[in-house]
């Protein structure tokens, strides 16, 4: 995992510094929308956050491990494009975006990202390229 500064500026895009936004995510607060989850989720790619993105991805869904170490890309850039429910009162939600990365490549992946909540906490259900 990538050490990132607590005062230095979130990678999700909001404005905020990584300790206001998605480092008290990663630290075990729960992300209160869809939206921000997403937004942490991409944080926690950027940052190599492994744990992080296991925890909040759907029990139905999620892969046994995930290994961001060898990467050949680095993301940087998080657009979100559209949500549609995902909120407070919400139990699912979907999240479109397009994530901007480089290295070995260099391109963008857009999805729309499905997400549920269970027992009151979000997480990442299926992706649709």
């Amino acid at each position: 995992m990538v050490a990132y500064e607590s005062s230095r500026r979130c990678p999700c895009g909001t404005g905020l510094s990584y300790g206001e936004c998605c480092g008290k995510y990663h630290a075990g607060s729960n992300a209160p929308t869809a939206e921000a989850l997403m937004r942490s989720r991409f944080s926690a790619f950027v940052t190599g956050d492994e744990e992080y993105l296991l925890r909040t991805w759907d029990p139905v869904t999620r892969p046994e491990a995930l290994d961001l170490a060898d990467s050949p890309i680095r993301f940087y850039r998080l657009d979100i494009l559209d949500t549609q429910g995902g909120g407070l009162m919400d139990s699912s939600g979907v999240v479109e975006f397009e994530a901007f990365y480089k290295g070995a490549a260099i391109g963008s992946q857009r999805e729309r990202s499905s997400f549920r909540r269970i027992d009151g906490t979000w997480v990442y259900s299926t992706g649709e390229l």
